[in-house]
């Protein structure tokens, strides 16, 4: 909480000049100390020091400098801000209860099944568990590992579905990233219909190799029949 002005000596450098304030009002507004509020006003502390208007800072206002003016034992009081700003909440740990702490193995077992996709940091901000208990069971040598069986999450109450459904999320994001590094990615739009316009072609003249149409057939019945030997004739010989 701010008990002063933001830049006390710039603050009582304007005072100094433009107001008829005792030493002790200023210092004690400003956090400073008497003295040396009178050094301020007889130049030897603060030289070069661009004085501040409380002002238009919203520090103090009009009346409450002509009220400690009139009456020295007055204490100044610094102005309500004009806004407020929302308290920021902190996030709590996230907190698992004793009788849901045994089934923490299960849902790893599941979420390592079924997003492999997700990181160890983010398996433990679902579950509130450890990296190495992750490793253990991901390397089988978690010492009750005969015995898991997997779980979802959502369901055994250790983690809403929002927040499995964002960290899914999150993981997707940057899957396409860890590919694009390692080289894997996928081929343009273009590439892939030619490819496919390409296989289609071919399937089609594998087809036409494998099935004549009936005008190659006739064609070559026909010529058979015109070159064939008289021998191979099945009529009868005339006399």
């Amino acid at each position: 909480m701010t008990t002063g002005p933001l830049m006390p000596k710039a603050t009582a450098v304007w005072l100094i000049e433009n107001t008829a304030l005792t030493f002790e009002q200023i210092a004690e507004f400003c956090n400073l100390h008497p003295l040396e509020v009178k050094g301020i006003a007889d130049g030897e502390i603060g030289g070069g020091i661009k004085a501040r208007n409380p002002i238009l800072q919203g520090d103090l206002t009009r009346e409450e400098i002509e009220r400690a003016e009139a009456d020295p034992s007055v204490h100044l009081k610094l102005a309500a801000p004009k806004v407020k700003l929302p308290e920021v909440k902190r996030r709590k740990a996230r907190y698992t209860p004793l009788s849901r702490r045994q089934d923490r193995p299960n849902a790893i077992l599941w979420l390592l099944r079924n997003h492999p996709e997700l990181k160890d940091a983010q398996i433990m901000r679902l579950v509130g568990t450890t990296k190495h208990t992750i490793q253990q069971i991901r390397d089988r040598t978690h010492w009750n590992m005969s015995q898991l069986a997997p779980a979802d999450p959502v369901i055994l109450g250790l983690c809403s579905q929002i927040d499995l459904d964002f960290e899914v999320e999150r993981a997707a994001k940057d899957r396409p990233k860890a590919l694009e590094a390692a080289g894997e990615t996928l081929l343009p739009a273009e590439e892939t219909t030619r490819e496919e316009i390409r296989e289609k072609e071919r399937a089609e003249e594998r087809k036409r190799q494998i099935e004549p149409d009936a005008a190659s057939v006739f064609s070559s019945e026909v010529f058979s029949k015109q070159n064939r030997a008289p021998e191979d004739d099945d009529e009868e010989p005339k006399f």
